[in-house]
């Protein structure tokens, strides 16, 4: 018999700021960002970066199952707490098994992250009885159903042939949140049919993004006093800290202020929510390789540079930049050209910085993000602030 499934949904009139249980959901996550960007920092080769980028994938792609759901439905009833709570511990123990996940840990690994998005689903199916979206828990469900063959199968193989598998899996899972489930028999879910908070899902992003950048004052500070201080050793400290400051101060700048009028202004609001979530990933990946050169720069600041090091202290940022720009881009349907200029600066700096120390090469970048954070600056004073336009609103 159907219950009273209202109870459950957060109310149009129900406070949009994010709660403290979603705050404390959110620091398994510094612990999930630390294990990553070490587990990159161990081998920097294309397979191990293939390797860590599937394990992020999954990570974020439990994030953000989660913080949709509590934008959703009232995360002060006991149901929903609980789920929360229960995804934060899934999120541990999928997290412990990070470092093993393409060795002795791949079933710790894959279990917890389907049980976690399989329980979330079934949970989720009972809560919502006698709702219009009650069928919705189950396209869910059976795109889960179909990537837990590859995820599983995956578990018990050789490394290459499991992270064929995984690829494979983490892909299905993608493909269902942007085609929205479509299911043999019982349809899709409507880009109408889900409701939102925006406050509450824009606050949620912004939350994710500090959380990342929390994890990179936790590495420059583990690397750093992990061997003897000295001179140089605590300018890259410096050095690294600053380009934390500057990847912060380019992130708030203006657009992740108002995502929120841009989500209540756009006549899709799930695509730019979807597509918000999309840049956030690209940008957070881009802080956990920016993490990686602090371990390199900060462990050895002189000497030779090798490729593999200046790639991530160039190439951290630079992806960052670019997943602000599509950030930016879905705010105003517009992209300043510092964030590209930033980019191409960082790419052109590859080959001379070759020659120079570690040292160097990450003071090469704060240059270059406080030029962009100025241009932002000097920007606003010379103009009026942009207006929110996004780009799905005719």
């Amino acid at each position: 018999m159907p219950h009273n499934f209202e109870r459950y949904l957060r109310a149009p009139d129900y406070p949009q700021q994010a709660t403290y249980l979603e705050l404390f959901f959110d620091l398994a996550f510094i612990f999930a960002f630390t294990r990553i960007s070490r587990r990159l920092s161990d081998s920097l080769d294309l397979i191990n970066a293939a390797q860590t980028l599937v394990l992020l994938l999954a990570i974020f792609w439990v994030w953000t199952f989660t913080a949709w759901s509590t934008n959703f439905f009232n995360p002060e009833r006991v149901q929903i707490q609980l789920l929360v709570i229960a995804s934060m511990f899934g999120s541990v123990v999928l997290t412990i098994a990070v470092p093993g996940a393409f060795e002795a840990r791949g079933l710790l690994f894959a279990g917890s992250y389907l049980l976690i998005h399989l329980g979330r689903s079934l949970t989720l199916r009972y809560l919502l009885l006698g709702h219009e979206l009650q069928h919705v828990p189950y396209l869910v469900l059976c795109w889960f159903g179909l990537s837990s063959v590859p995820w599983i199968l995956g578990a018990f193989a050789p490394s290459p042939v499991r992270l064929a598998l995984w690829a494979l899996a983490i892909a299905i899972d993608y493909l269902g949140g942007i085609l929205l489930w479509p299911t043999p028999k019982l349809g899709r879910m409507l880009e109408s049919q889900w409701a939102f908070a925006p406050e509450h899902l824009a606050e949620r992003y912004r939350q994710f993004f500090n959380v990342s950048l929390g994890e990179t004052i936790l590495i420059l500070g583990a690397t750093f006093i992990a061997e003897k201080s000295t001179f140089l050793r605590t300018a890259a400290l410096v050095v690294a800290f600053a380009t934390s400051a500057l990847l912060w101060r380019i992130y708030f700048y203006k657009a992740a202020l108002t995502l929120a009028d841009t989500l209540k202004s756009s006549n899709q609001p799930n695509r730019l929510g979807r597509a918000a979530a999309n840049a956030h990933l690209v940008m957070v990946a881009g802080v956990v390789v920016t993490s990686v050169g602090y371990q390199a720069f900060i462990g050895q600041p002189t000497g030779h540079t090798p490729l593999a090091w200046l790639l991530v202290i160039l190439g951290g940022p630079a992806l960052f930049l670019a997943g602000r720009a599509r950030f930016e881009y879905t705010v105003y349907a517009g992209v300043s050209p510092t964030r590209l200029i930033g980019v191409l600066v960082l790419a052109a700096l590859l080959a001379p910085l070759l020659l120079a120390p570690p040292l160097v090469a990450a003071a090469s970048v704060v240059v270059t993000l406080t030029c962009i954070a100025l241009a932002d600056a000097l920007r606003v004073r010379h103009r009026p602030p942009a207006q929110p336009s996004p780009p799905y609103t005719p």
